[in-house]
């Protein structure tokens, strides 16, 4: 833990996520991401020393499988609040709307879902889990189908529902977050989705998974990249008509 811990103060002080006075709402499905995250701001708080409260969302999509029983359990022994929220999402998405791509409508109404009750619990930020192999997999993905250069950022302000989303395993990797879980012994709730491990994300963490096979910097460096935002040198078309007059 104390690696994770490291990662986690290093982006709260970073891109200043985690303020005295806080009351964060964590996203928490019961996967190994959300629940070592909550885990983690459990003991950040201590470690840190800011006084900041901590409740923990779960959106239940609506499959019969899905048993929160685990979830219940783990949130009473940190002595953190649970808000389950039921939903009917997978009927929505799966029966009704039958989507052939069911992934970019359902994170749109869990994370609507979430917000309505992370603004209902009273808190002013909501955390979510994803880490730095999520931020360099959603770039692949932004890259491949959306032919653009975007990823989410560690801290975004949603002005609609008055709140601040942040990111705090942002600067940390997977691996290290699973060596953790399996560590701490955190329990696990296993994921009801249908298209698990078959999605567009699941195909972009195998080629990442060859690049680091490549070269096995090559996730760490394109970590740097995202990072260290002046050393950005692409194809703006003002810049390059600037840059070929100065030089010609």
């Amino acid at each position: 833990m104390r690696k994770i811990l490291g990662m986690l103060r290093k982006a709260d002080e970073r891109f200043h996520m985690i303020e005295n006075g806080d009351n964060i709402a964590v996203g928490y499905s019961g996967g190994k991401d959300s629940s070592l995250l909550l885990y983690a701001l459990t003991l950040y708080k201590k470690f840190s020393k800011k006084d900041y409260t901590l409740q923990a969302v779960c959106v239940d999509l609506g499959f019969e499988s899905y048993n929160t029983d685990t979830i219940s359990a783990f949130t009473q022994s940190l002595n953190v609040p649970l808000h389950i929220v039921k939903t009917n999402i997978a009927e929505i998405v799966f029966d009704i709307r039958k989507e052939k791509n069911p992934c970019s409508l359902c994170s749109k109404m869990r994370k609507g879902a979430l917000y309505e009750k992370v603004v209902q619990a009273g808190c002013n930020k909501a955390a979510f889990a994803h880490h730095a192999d999520d931020a360099i997999e959603t770039l692949l993905m932004s890259m491949m189908y959306e032919a653009r250069l975007n990823t989410f950022s560690p801290v975004t302000w949603l002005s609609r529902r008055n709140i601040t989303l942040i990111r705090p395993f942002v600067l940390a990797r997977e691996a290290d977050v699973e060596a953790a879980v399996k560590r701490q012994n955190i329990p696990i709730a296993k994921n009801p989705c249908p298209v698990d491990f078959t999605t567009k994300r699941a195909q972009s963490k195998e080629i990442m998974a060859y690049l680091g096979e490549c070269h096995k910097n090559a996730p760490d460096n394109m970590l740097r990249a995202l990072v260290q935002a002046d050393t950005y040198n692409l194809w703006d078309a003002a810049a390059v008509a600037s840059h070929g007059k100065n030089t010609q």
